[in-house]
């Protein structure tokens, strides 16, 4: 009896917190989830970072050997501007000196980058006046493209998700959530093959030194706006077309982000995938929503009591004068 009434006090006190224990629960995974990368990235990495430390220790070496008149510290300073200058995108190699980092076509491929949060880091302001104007314009133009973002996605998904559901559901009768389903996952495969398989194609054909996996992993580290910045396309030595080039990689980054919200979008409207985002959520008690619904109620009593007062004065304005009775029979006797 005890350990039936145990029981049943638990069950009820887990459906009574259900959402605080799921949320807890997410967060513990969410976790989980970041050791686990930190592990496998850690495993897979860092043998070739040892590798490439010994090699460059080798050539450093060698070079110091080969050049016994030139002194390590003066080597380490040489190196070390090198570095610091390829950290703002110039580089000391011959073949690398005929392309700007700061024409037109080159500046606008950093501000896409820059307003959709990408930022490869390949190029960076020198100057403190352009950090100073690079600040200003991000704080501007981030809730700028994030508007400007929200309210291409919203007509797209219109055309591309709601209207195409909602027919075959009247027109062929099928079930509204099953042809959500199908429709998601058919919006899903033609947006990797439109902006990642047939980008990743291209790419690997006009970027000499990158294969397909390297190509594929340049779009999705860029459409998802993780934007490392290791793989940058138009950088490659005597690079043809490379205003135009740079220009069309814009242009894809932007129509490839669109793209990515509108499959978001489409995946989030699913009727199961609501009902697993609200397990997390903080759900409104009963008392506050009896006030809102009151407060709302008072809101409109008051408007409709002001709307008939008002109509209340219309009308007198409109209606011709008439005196009171008491005066009429006042004027009445002293007439006769």
């Amino acid at each position: 009896m005890l350990q039936s009434l145990a029981g049943s006090s638990c069950v009820r006190l887990v459906e009574r917190h259900r959402s605080a224990w799921c949320f807890g629960l997410l967060v513990l995974g969410y976790l989980l989830y970041l050791v686990f990368g930190a592990v496998v990235f850690s495993s897979v990495e860092l043998p070739y970072e040892d590798l490439l430390r010994q090699e460059l220790r080798k050539l450093k070496r060698r070079f110091l050997d080969e050049h016994e008149c030139l002194s390590e510290p003066r080597l380490e300073r040489f190196l070390g501007r090198v570095l610091e200058a390829s950290n703002y995108g110039v580089s000391a190699l011959s073949n690398a000196s005929g392309s700007w980092n700061w024409d037109f076509t080159s500046a606008l491929f950093f501000a896409s980058t820059v307003l959709s949060t990408t930022g490869y880091g390949h190029t960076v302001p020198l100057s403190d006046g352009g950090k100073a104007f690079c600040i200003v314009y991000s704080v501007i133009g981030i809730p700028f493209t994030l508007l400007f973002l929200t309210a291409v996605v919203q007509r797209v998904t219109i055309h591309v998700t709601r209207r195409p559901v909602l027919y075959f559901h009247i027109r062929w009768g099928f079930s509204k959530q099953l042809v959500a389903i199908v429709h998601a996952v058919l919006l899903g495969f033609v947006t990797v093959s439109c902006f990642f398989f047939i980008p990743a194609a291209v790419f690997s054909v006009l970027e000499d030194d990158w294969n397909f996996l390297e190509s594929f992993y340049f779009c999705f580290i860029s459409l998802s706006t993780i934007g490392l910045g290791d793989y940058v396309p138009g950088e490659g030595y005597n690079q043809k077309f490379r205003e135009l080039y740079k220009i069309g990689i814009t242009c894809y980054l932007l129509l490839g982000l669109v793209a990515m919200l509108v499959v978001l979008e489409t995946f989030c409207e699913l009727h199961e995938l609501k009902k697993f985002r609200k397990m997390f959520y903080v759900k409104k008690d009963k008392d506050e929503d009896q006030v809102h619904i009151m407060e709302h109620d008072q809101l409109s009593f008051s408007s409709i009591t002001d709307q008939a007062a008002g109509m209340k004065e219309d009308q007198k304005q409109d209606e011709p004068f008439v005196p009171p009775a008491s005066s009429a029979l006042a004027d009445g006797p002293a007439s006769h």
